[in-house]
C-alpha cells in the first residue's frame, strides 16, 4: 500500500514539475517579448522624449509582475506542500482504515472458531444421545430376559403346586414377589419413557441451535463483501478527488492569473491603441475560453467517477 501511495505522488511531482517547466518556457517567451518591445520603445524614446516617462513606467509594472509571478511560485510550492501533508493525512488514515478491517477479520475468525467449538459440541451430544439409545437398548434386552426368566419361574410354580401340595405357603410368598417385581418393571418402563422425552426435547433443541449458527454464518458472509465493496469505493472515491484537485489546481491557476494581469495593465494605463485592446481583448477572452473549456472537462470527469463508482458499488 505505501509503495502504490509513493509512486502514485512521484507521478503527481513529475507532471508538476512539467508543468513548473511549460510555465517556464512561456515566461521565457513573455521576456523576449518584452524585450522586444523595449527595443522599440528605446527606438522610440530617442525621437519622443515625453514617451520615455511612459516607457519607464511600463518596465516598472513589468518588474512588478514579475514579482507577482515569483510570489505566485512560491505560494505555489506552498501549496505544493500543503498537497503533500494532505496526502500523508489520508495515507495514514487509509492505514487506521487497514486497521480496522484486520481487526475485523480477527473477530471474524473469532466467531468461526465459536462455530467450530459449537459443531464439536453438537458432536458430542450425539454421541451421548447415541449411547443413551444403546443403555435402551440393552435395558429392553434386559426387560425381555427377565420376561422369560418369569415365564420360565410361573412354569415351575405350576408343577409345584400340581406335585407339592404342601409348597402353597412358598407359592404365595412367589406370588408376592412378583407383584413386586412387576411394580419394579412398571417404574423401571416409566423411566425409559421419561429418558425418550428426555431425548427429544434434546434433539429439538440442538436442531434450533444448528439454524441459528448458520443464520449468524450467512449474516457474517454478507457483511465481509458489503465491507469489501466499501473499501473499493472509498479507494476510487479518493483517486478520482485527488486527480480533480490536481486539474483543479493546475488548469484554473493559469487562466486566472493572465486575467489578473491584464487588469492590472488596464487599472495601471488607459493610453492604449486600438490594435493594443483587441490583443488584450483576445487574452482575456482566450483565458476565459480556457476556463470554459476546463468547467466542461471537470463536470464531465466528475460525472465518469460518479457513474463508475455507481457501477462498482452496485
Amino acid at each position: 500500500m505505501n509503495k502504490k501511495s509513493e509512486s502514485e505522488e512521484l507521478i503527481i511531482i513529475k507532471r508538476e514539475i512539467s508543468f513548473q517547466k511549460v510555465e517556464i518556457e512561456t515566461q521565457s517567451a513573455e521576456l523576449l517579448l518584452i524585450k522586444k518591445e523595449h527595443s522599440v520603445q528605446n527606438a522610440e524614446k530617442q525621437k519622443l522624449t515625453d514617451e520615455l516617462f511612459i516607457a519607464n513606467q511600463e518596465l516598472i509594472l513589468q518588474n512588478n509582475e514579475k514579482q507577482k509571478r515569483a510570489e505566485e511560485l512560491i505560494i505555489a510550492n506552498k501549496e505544493l506542500a500543503f498537497q503533500k501533508e494532505e496526502k500523508q493525512k489520508r495515507a495514514d488514515e487509509l492505514t487506521i482504515a487497514n486497521k480496522e478491517l484486520v481487526f475485523q477479520n480477527n473477530e471474524k475468525q473469532k466467531r468461526a472458531d465459536e462455530l467450530t467449538v459449537a459443531n464439536q459440541e453438537l458432536v458430542f451430544q450425539n454421541e451421548e444421545k447415541q449411547k443413551r439409545a444403546d443403555e435402551l437398548i440393552i435395558a429392553n434386552k434386559e426387560l425381555a430376559y427377565q420376561n422369560d426368566e418369569k415365564q420360565k419361574r410361573a412354569d415351575e410354580l405350576t408343577i409345584a403346586n400340581k406335585e407339592l401340595a404342601y409348597q402353597n405357603d412358598e407359592k404365595q410368598k412367589r406370588a408376592d414377589e412378583f407383584i413386586i417385581a412387576n411394580k419394579e418393571l412398571a417404574y423401571q418402563a416409566e423411566e425409559k419413557q421419561k429418558r425418550a422425552d428426555e431425548l427429544i426435547r434434546t434433539n429439538t433443541e440442538l436442531t434450533l441451535q444448528y439454524e441459528a449458527k448458520r443464520g449468524l454464518a450467512t449474516e457474517l458472509r454478507i457483511a465481509c463483501g458489503e465491507l469489501k465493496k466499501t473499501e473499493v469505493y472509498l479507494r476510487n472515491y479518493i483517486k478520482g478527488l485527488e486527480e480533480m484537485m490536481y486539474l483543479t489546481s493546475h488548469n484554473v491557476r493559469q487562466p486566472v492569473s493572465q486575467i489578473l494581469g491584464i487588469s492590472n495593465l488596464l487599472d495601471l494605463s488607459t493610453n492604449y491603441s486600438l490594435e493594443e485592446m483587441k490583443k488584450i481583448v483576445g487574452y482575456i477572452k482566450h483565458s476565459a475560453q480556457s476556463l470554459d473549456n476546463f468547467t466542461k472537462e471537470l463536470s464531465v470527469f466528475m460525472k465518469e467517477i460518479h457513474s463508475k463508482n455507481k457501477n462498482n458499488w452496485a
